[in-house]
């Protein structure tokens, strides 16, 4: 299978599965805290993280699944571009306690995320 076509795949998959994350939220969340993204982020971060190891450290033949998985997949699982966007959204808004609870908790549970990631698959 081609690398574009893994892409276009891995990409599919991914952005459905961050829209039923997101409708899963919206029935619960109605406050200012963008939760979906943040729910979707974290879980990304992780899985980017387990991947990375398995790929270049335990089963390396997966390697060839890269653009499937980790560009295709998780880069429309993740939504950073809208991470942004609702940030700047927030800050319109003047929510500021949540737009930098937003911008903080995100970048330190995405990066503590990707990093048990690496260590759950290294326990593997």
């Amino acid at each position: 299978m081609s690398a574009y076509l893994m892409v276009a795949l891995g990409g599919a998959i991914g952005a459905m599965g961050r829209f039923s994350v997101a409708k899963y939220f919206a029935q619960f969340n109605q406050g200012a805290f963008p939760i979906a993204t943040f729910t979707v982020n974290v879980i990304g971060c992780f899985v980017m993280g387990v991947l990375f190891v398995l790929m270049t450290e335990r089963i390396t033949a997966l390697e060839a699944y890269r653009p499937l998985l980790m560009v295709g997949f998780l880069g429309a699982f993740t939504t950073f571009s809208t991470f942004s966007l609702e940030i700047v959204a927030l800050l319109n808004q003047q929510a500021w306690l949540s737009a930098i609870s937003y911008l903080l908790l995100s970048c330190f549970c995405g990066v503590i995320g990707t990093w048990l990631g690496i260590l759950a698959a290294r326990l593997i």
